[in-house]
């Protein structure tokens, strides 16, 4: 069984129904909407979608085109993308790592054996947001999450502004993160994936 067969809050949210061509047969259409594990193939439509979010921010991206191509490589099955009619038009990006908490290290290292799954990054195309994508991008990465049996925290790291954000997703703060990048200071924050019987009964895992 694949692992989007298992996982039903991975499956197309709706479905279209199929059109008729000209001749009168009916071809295929994309889902409406469809979440699913993201792969190298999409590192471009990733990185642009990166690009534009955060370098007007904060002048750099937390991860460029090959660390992203790195990640998808190795851990694909961390990562999760929201596509609309075939278009990614949200993602997360994720690795796992084995201490605990974060340290420089972790921004490019994926750690196989641990079990913290350390979030790079989340971002949103910027023709679909202030409508919600990001808090229930989340939901679903978390709730796929609690799927993974070697899943037990979820780390991320932030800036300021965006605390209430992922407090809202459930996420407690750590205090300062150890890593920096230039001049940029982050808030660590964790979200617990283990310790939700009722929420894993519940998720079809």
């Amino acid at each position: 069984m694949s692992t989007l067969s298992a996982l039903p809050f991975l499956k197309p949210v709706h479905l279209r129904s199929p059109r008729s061509s000209p001749g009168g047969q009916r071809r295929h259409t994309l889902p409406a909407s469809e979440f699913r594990c993201l792969s190298p193939e999409d590192a471009v439509s990733v990185f642009e979608i990166e690009r534009e979010a955060f370098i007007s921010v904060s002048g750099d991206c937390p991860l460029h085109l090959d660390e992203i191509r790195h990640f998808l490589n190795l851990c694909p099955e961390l990562s999760l993308g929201w596509f609309e009619e075939g278009r990614l038009v949200a993602f997360i990006i994720g690795s796992l790592w084995d201490q605990e908490r974060l340290s420089q290290a972790a921004l490019t290292l994926h750690k196989p054996q641990g079990s913290v799954v350390h979030i790079h990054v989340l971002a949103v195309h910027r023709t679909v947001r202030q409508q919600g994508k990001g808090s229930i991008l989340m939901w679903r990465y978390l709730q796929y999450l609690r799927c993974l049996p070697f899943a037990r925290r979820a780390l991320l790291m932030c800036e300021d502004f965006l605390v209430p954000f992922y407090q809202k997703c459930g996420f407690e703060a750590l205090g300062p993160c150890e890593v920096t990048v230039g001049e940029l200071a982050f808030v660590e924050m964790q979200h617990p994936v283990r310790g939700h019987a009722f929420m894993r009964r519940n998720s079809g895992c």
